[in-house]
């Protein structure tokens, strides 16, 4: 109990600007596996993370991995972000999953490093995005967590059936069981999920910020405990939120019947 219970308390520590930001239209960036936007106007607040690697469908491979480490971890402590969304540069590519030509280059000490560095990746996305669409949060590359991911999503026998005859799943078949929130029929520009998944950002988007991260952090962490240690972390989160000003602001807003303006603060 003590690992989750540290690990929220210690979820709203001093805040840190992002130094620098890449974007698809910086010419700095344009050479780069992962590049990041800000986007302004009413979605200001919506950060995208671009997967740019075209000769190799997005895969992960070591620099694809290392730069999106390295833009989690800025991100993380940007107090501007508020919603986190994954998104292709490749047309007609999201991701293809772990680099295996890279990989059949690697040393046996090699793979056990970069698989691990995986493994990290994934828990750094589900930990930093309040909504993170790609495939492997949820851990489906066995070897970078989808042994254990995958068994606390759908339970223990399907995840077995499913890891252990490496079936693939159309999106109505993953929303079906639960891997996904929602599927959508595709457009003629190949965005239809990207539009789905950003109009999800934008109801995201006007809540209160310290509430939606407290909310991550209470579900996530009691997720991996009994229920009286969820309760107990979701008091410790709930604490958090009382002395902030978004919660003085909302209840002012209801009392007043207008929308609330949150600073997250």
């Amino acid at each position: 109990m003590l690992r989750p219970l540290t690990s929220a308390l210690r979820l709203l520590r001093p805040w840190k600007p992002l130094q620098t930001r890449g974007c698809a239209s910086d010419g700095a960036a344009r050479g780069r596996e992962i590049q990041v936007r800000a986007l302004e106007g009413p979605d200001q607040g919506i950060t995208e993370i671009l997967m740019n690697r075209p000769r190799a469908r997005n895969a992960l491979g070591n620099v694809f991995v290392r730069e999106l480490l390295e833009a989690l971890a800025q991100l993380r402590e940007d107090r501007q972000v508020r919603v986190l969304l994954f998104r292709s540069a490749v047309k007609g590519v999201f991701c293809a999953g772990a680099d295996l030509k890279e990989r059949e280059q690697m040393s046996e000490a090699e793979v056990e490093v970069f698989v691990q560095r995986l493994r990290g990746m994934m828990t750094e996305i589900a930990s930093t995005a309040v909504m993170g669409l790609i495939e492997t949060t949820r851990g489906l590359l066995p070897g970078a967590g989808g042994t254990q991911r995958l068994p606390r999503c759908l339970g223990v026998a399907l995840a077995k059936e499913l890891i252990f005859t490496g079936r693939r799943l159309s999106g109505t078949q993953a929303q079906v069981l639960g891997l996904v929130n929602h599927a959508v029929a595709q457009n003629e520009e190949g965005n239809a999920a990207y539009h789905r998944a950003r109009a999800l950002a934008q109801e995201i988007l006007p809540q209160a910020p310290i509430a939606v991260r407290l909310s991550k952090v209470a579900i996530d962490r009691g997720m991996e405990v009994d229920i009286a240690s969820g309760m107990a972390i979701e008091g410790i989160c709930y604490a958090q939120n009382i002395p902030t000003q978004d919660r003085l602001e909302g209840m002012a807003a209801f009392r007043e019947k207008r929308p609330p303006k949150f600073v997250g603060k």
